[in-house]
């Protein structure tokens, strides 16, 4: 299985990215912030939504967020990022609160990803690398997504494995490349169609999962990374 992503004239890994940890359970903070720092990330803790919101945002990286703090609350804090301050660093939600509607209101106000409590420190070191990979890959910055030896040229449209090209249809093409350069995140079965499809009145959710299960066996080994997940949708990760 491959090991990585790897993008066009740049490696996110070799970096120092800065991830701010903001929670009101400090055993936990420093749970994280001892695994994260052995990983390579250089950490800030703050201790409630207010403390966060005092902090120069900008300078960051990627921001693990609590829901559930006295005070300001988790997504009074990302509201507060992405209306007021204006700023696109990732978020990742960090909750017990699980209910479809809790996750979809973390979405609505900004949240790039959503970890429920318990949590396995793996799952959250995979999932900040996953969105800070994500987060380079822009149509102007780069016409190739790779990972490991899958190539997604987004000009010439053409899809290879070990240099082999791959065989898809032009929607097959584009819903991986869709998901590709949303790594990690989950796009609604809805969203697809609207952007895949388009005008098109005659399909329904249905054919998303046609062509997604074509697009599975297609790619291989890589189709096992093409995550489905009821009420969510789909996410390469």
């Amino acid at each position: 299985m491959w090991s990585g992503i790897s993008l066009i004239q740049l490696n996110i890994m070799e970096e120092n990215n800065r991830i701010l940890i903001v929670d009101d359970e400090k055993d936990l903070c420093e749970i994280l912030q001892f695994n994260l720092e052995s990983e390579g990330f250089e950490i800030d803790i703050a201790h409630s939504g207010e403390d966060a919101l005092k902090q120069d945002l900008q300078d960051y990286d990627l921001i693990l967020l609590d829901v559930m703090m006295e005070g300001v609350s988790g997504y009074k804090v990302a509201n507060t990022i992405r209306k007021e301050l204006k700023l696109t660093v990732p978020i990742i939600f960090l909750t017990a609160k699980i209910e479809e509607n809790d996750i979809l209101t973390g979405f609505n106000v900004g949240g790039d990803d959503y970890i429920a409590k318990p949590f396995s420190i793996k799952e959250v070191v995979a999932r900040i690398k996953a969105i800070l990979k994500r987060g380079t890959v822009t149509g102007q910055e780069s016409n190739t997504i790779g990972v490991g030896d899958l190539k997604i040229d987004l000009k010439k449209k053409i899809i290879t494995i070990g240099g082999e090209n791959i065989n898809l249809t032009r929607k097959e093409f584009e819903i991986l490349s869709l998901l590709a350069k949303n790594m990690g995140q989950y796009i609604s079965r809805e969203e697809i169609l609207k952007r895949i499809w388009k005008d098109d009145v005659i399909v329904t959710e249905r054919n998303v999962d046609v062509n997604i299960a074509r697009l599975r066996k297609k790619i291989g080994e890589y189709g096992a990374s093409i995550k489905g997940k009821s009420g969510y949708g789909y996410c390469f990760q």
